[in-house]
């Protein structure tokens, strides 16, 4: 009997229509995680929920698939079309995650469910339209739906069914207080509440006596990351021209597989690493939060599409601390007057798909930092790697990470040592010290505003500027040329000779080599498949970059 009860509920056994079925068939998740086996029922019995779960977990479908059910329920006796659910979330990357994700599982039935984001940074008028049609679902961060309400293009008094707010942690420390206290006054008295959250702070139980009624609490006894058996963590003790050095010598080698986010602690340091990188041939793309969000979100297509297979990032807590720092500027400075969106998020919220490996070139500012970083992999079922850089003044973050998780995992050890001699890549030393010398400040500020440029011709919204002002395009695009790095062709290969003695057997990776490897005869093992069986080579990297498996994400 017990054994019965314990037995997992499947999708099929939620009485969800069939439409919806088919559309979770259709992205190929064959089980709910542990989050949505437990949420949704309770979901659909119309209780509030306050959802605690860890990055990952498949928060996005627990709420998303009732919300769906629901709005088909109510179809069947609807006589007017209404705004049946709201979507709250912190972020507009996030937004467009949610929206992304109610597209795929309304696929069978989008005529019957209608979904609008309103959290783009378009002009209400423009938005106005497709609100006056009276979707079944608006997402939109808190700001956007309180402009909307307030300039009468949405109205939910009498046909608000469900509210979620996603990353419910987030939405006060993203300075949304005071708009979701307001937003509230739009509401009716009745209505279904879902909170959704990474961590129980106490800005989400200030939120739960706001918006919740008898709610139900699920915080499932789970670990804030993967186990150590899904998801692995390595640190290696580098200062910061090794990090280099080694950086380029795991990607240039290949010995890291797979789609990787590097993760620093400021923008300035994703471009700068983006060219240090870019001098080898090696393409990374970078997600860069003081743009606008049309950009980043662009940026993370890409990644997720494998047109660029390393994506750079900084997180918000560092851009944070170098706020705070620019504030205490001496006077003698000008203080920086770049400011990230507040609707915009990194290393939370916006769904990279399928990433094999997080590398820490700078290692995360605290534990939280930590946690949201890593759980971009391993994500569902999916295998993960972490890779830390670790230099003297860091070793003390690195042994409160590892009290933290070990506390949270139940494990002796959470942390394995990197084996990398950095001696046999000695002959990469010197490239890369060249290489990471070439990039000076200024070169990365001309980076930045040659992005910035770019941007600014293919912005929409200026087309008709330029239009109207020829000579302003002529004078931005006959502007001096904007020098960054002199890109050395030869960097591109790795010639055999700089190669250590225990990595010869890579040497295929060159252009010369691969040409020679197509004559070897068949049943003849090439360099570079002998090299996988070679046990020296396991030794010193050990199986860090293992490749995800490509599932649908929940």
């Amino acid at each position: 009997m017990e054994s019965a009860e314990e037995k997992p509920i499947n999708f099929h056994e939620m009485d969800l229509d069939d439409r919806l079925l088919k559309a979770i068939c259709q992205l190929q998740w064959g089980t709910p995680t542990l989050i949505q086996e437990k949420s949704i029922p309770l979901q659909l019995e119309g209780k509030d929920v306050l959802i605690r779960a860890r990055t990952g977990s498949g928060k996005t479908a627990a709420f998303t698939i009732p919300i769906i059910q629901k709005i088909l329920n109510l179809k069947k006796t609807a006589v007017y079309q209404e705004v049946k659910a709201v979507i709250l979330a912190p972020s507009r990357e996030l937004c467009n995650q949610i929206n992304n994700v109610i597209k795929d599982l309304t696929i069978k039935c989008s005529r019957e469910v209608r979904c609008v984001d309103v959290a783009p940074n378009l002009g209400l008028n423009v938005q106005k339209p497709l609100l006056t049609e009276k979707p079944d679902i608006v997402v939109g961060t808190p700001a956007r739906v309180l402009m909307h309400l307030k300039n009468g293009n949405l109205d939910l008094k009498k046909s608000l069914e469900v509210l979620v707010i996603d990353e419910a942690d987030l939405i006060f420390s993203f300075g949304y207080k005071d708009e979701v206290n307001e937003l509230t006054s739009y509401l009716p008295n009745i209505y279904q509440a879902i909170l959704a959250s990474a961590t129980l702070s106490e800005d989400v139980l200030n939120l739960k006596s706001l918006v919740l009624h008898n709610a139900v609490t699920l915080k499932l006894e789970e670990p804030e990351l993967a186990p150590t058996s899904q998801l692995t963590h390595y640190h290696l003790l580098a200062e910061e021209m090794d990090k280099a050095t080694i950086l380029y010598a795991l990607l240039k080698l290949h010995l890291i597989r797979g789609k990787t986010i590097i993760f620093v602690n400021s923008v300035d340091k994703c471009y700068k690493l983006k060219l240090f990188l870019e001098q080898f041939k090696i393409p990374v793309c970078v997600l860069n939060s003081e743009l606008p969000a049309a950009i980043r979100c662009h940026s993370v297509y890409q990644f997720n599409q494998g047109i660029y297979d390393i994506i750079i990032a900084s997180d918000e807590k560092a851009l944070e601390d170098n706020a705070a720092v620019n504030k205490k500027a001496k006077k003698t400075e000008q203080p920086s007057k770049r400011r990230k969106d507040k609707e915009s998020g990194v290393s939370r919220g916006i769904d990279f798909q399928c990433v094999a490996n997080v590398l820490n070139f700078d290692f995360p500012m605290d534990v939280q930092s930590y946690i949201h970083r890593a759980g971009r992999t391993a994500r569902g079922n999916n295998q993960g790697s972490v890779l830390s850089f670790i230099n003297m003044k860091e070793k003390d973050l690195l042994d409160k990470v590892e009290e933290c998780l070990r506390a949270g995992l139940n494990d002796v050890s959470i942390f394995k040592k990197y084996q990398f001699k950095l001696e046999e890549v000695e002959p990469f030393k010197y490239r890369a010290k060249d290489a990471w010398r070439a990039v000076t400040r200024i070169a990365v500020r001309e980076a930045r505003l040659k992005e910035i440029k770019q941007e600014i011709f293919n912005c929409q919204k200026l087309k008709g500027y330029f239009e109207d002002n020829p000579t302003d395009l002529q004078v931005l695009r006959h502007d001096k040329t904007l020098h960054t790095v002199r890109i050395q062709e030869h960097l591109a290969d790795v010639p055999e000779y700089i190669l250590p003695p225990s990595l010869k057997s890579l040497a295929g990776i060159t252009k010369r080599k691969r040409k020679n490897n197509k004559n070897i005869p068949k049943g003849k093992k090439t360099k570079f498949e002998a090299a996988q069986s070679n046990p020296l080579l396991s030794m010193k990297f050990d199986g860090f970059g293992a490749k995800s498996k490509k599932k649908g994400k929940k």
